[in-house]
């Protein structure tokens, strides 16, 4: 089957960079789509936007370059794209939760069709056709809590709940899809399908009990659960539950507690260092006592000491300074807004959500940033008295390097588009 990509020249702020080289699970986005992709296709094209599909008349999978995927949403659309022998596009529906509180927000890339939104990622059994049938496909989601907050905190919610899915598909159109992608719909559905299929396969449970019984470990602590890559160096004190993937040649310290996390290759985390439902990317370093609650962080990235992160994303090559602090809940019950695909101030429908930060930044000591703020790539902040409080997105034209003796020495790697390198500021 012939695999047709269709490019999308929209950039994700504050990382002015296409979603399709952001890293998603820790891979970038376009790999992940090609290692999914890859037991149904044998070849693929690059379409740039706007142009015509090949006219071919032969089994085509066609899809844009910012949408995320899995293997088991995929395997089953192909199924019942084939089983109905007809050129179909993919739908959802709002009665599907998981979509509706989490994919549809800020995003601009679905198209409304009477009671469904479609997609862009279409079967054509035989070329490109006109008339397409919509297919939805179930994300078959269940509600999952991961806050049980004060009463005065959760307001008309209750609890604090997300909507987990067992397959995952959405489009990428701005900074807090990239926390769904890897959170929502990355690592507690990970942990979801573990949970389903320990409940529903006695094999597969007694597997995991056999493995922790000869290991002398814990459930959440066995091989079955924790997957560690080769070369590496784990501190016998620290404390890792699964479903955690260690990557290769990876330094974890005394003191650590890591719970269902990705760790990329090459990473360095030091001394009682807190993970939890984060994605850690190659390269990265973590020194003592930094702690990541729902994060990611992309690669090569470093979060100094006594740094604390919350539901936030950070680019690559990206230092976040010590002691610094991203909240991630309003003082007051007002909505927490940010930016969607078209660069609107919009609300998330998250009641609570961290920051993000772009690709080259360097963020001082001691910063506290709002919840839903952005730092643009390339920015560097100096706490100073005039801002240690980001209460507001910092742009490249804010970045406290201009002001400096060497400014010279920070280079801006990513403008946005159609901006060249503004190295005159």
């Amino acid at each position: 089957m012939l695999k047709v990509i269709l490019q999308s020249k929209r950039v994700i702020p504050p990382f002015n960079e296409a979603a399709r080289d952001l890293r998603v699970q820790n891979v970038p986005l376009w790999l992940w789509q090609r290692n999914v992709l890859a037991p149904y296709v044998t070849r693929e094209t690059e379409v740039p936007e706007k142009s015509p599909l090949p006219q071919l008349h032969e089994p085509m999978l066609v899809y844009r370059d910012n949408l995320f995927f899995d293997e088991f949403y995929i395997d089953e659309f192909i199924k019942q794209a084939k089983r109905r022998g007809r050129p179909c596009r993919a739908a959802f529906s709002l009665d599907d939760p998981a979509f509706r509180e989490h994919a549809l927000p800020l995003s601009v890339s679905y198209t409304p069709a009477g009671l469904n939104y479609l997609a862009d990622l279409w079967y054509y059994p035989n070329g490109p056709e006109a008339d397409v049938d919509p297919l939805v496909i179930s994300l078959q989601s269940r509600e999952v809590g991961f806050y049980h907050v004060p009463s005065y905190m959760a307001g008309e919610r209750g609890d604090l709940v997300y909507q987990v899915p067992q397959r995952a598909m959405m489009a990428i159109d701005c900074w807090s899809h990239m926390f769904i992608v890897d959170v929502v719909f990355g690592l507690f559905k990970r942990a979801n399908r573990y949970e389903v299929r320990s409940n529903t396969d006695p094999i597969f449970k007694l597997q995991i009990t056999a493995r922790a019984l000869y290991e002398g470990r814990q459930v959440l602590e066995c091989s079955e659960m924790v997957k560690v890559g080769k070369g590496c160096t784990i501190d016998p004190h620290a404390i890792i539950h699964g479903p955690t993937t260690i990557g290769d040649n990876v330094t974890i310290g005394a003191g650590t507690v890591i719970e269902n996390c990705i760790i990329g290759n090459n990473v360095n985390i030091s001394q009682d260092v807190q993970l939890m439902l984060s994605v850690v990317g190659d390269g990265t370093f973590l020194p003592f006592r930094a702690a990541l609650f729902e994060t990611t962080i992309m690669d090569n990235s470093m979060v100094a000491q006594n740094t604390c992160l919350q539901m936030c994303v950070v680019g690559r090559n990206t230092f976040i300074g010590a002691g610094s602090t991203f909240t991630d809940y309003n003082l007051l019950p007002a909505p927490i807004k940010t930016l969607d695909g078209n660069e609107n101030l919009k609300p998330t429908n998250l009641p609570v959500l961290g920051g993000a930060v772009g690709h080259n930044c360097r963020i001082g000591a001691g910063m506290i940033v709002y919840p839903a703020r952005t730092i643009e790539s390339d920015v560097v902040i100096a706490a100073s008295k005039e801002r240690r409080v980001i209460d507001k997105d910092v742009k490249y034209e804010d970045s406290d390097h201009h002001k400096m003796k060497n400014s010279h020495l920070h280079k801006r790697l990513y403008p946005r588009r159609g901006e060249s390198d503004l190295e005159s500021w």
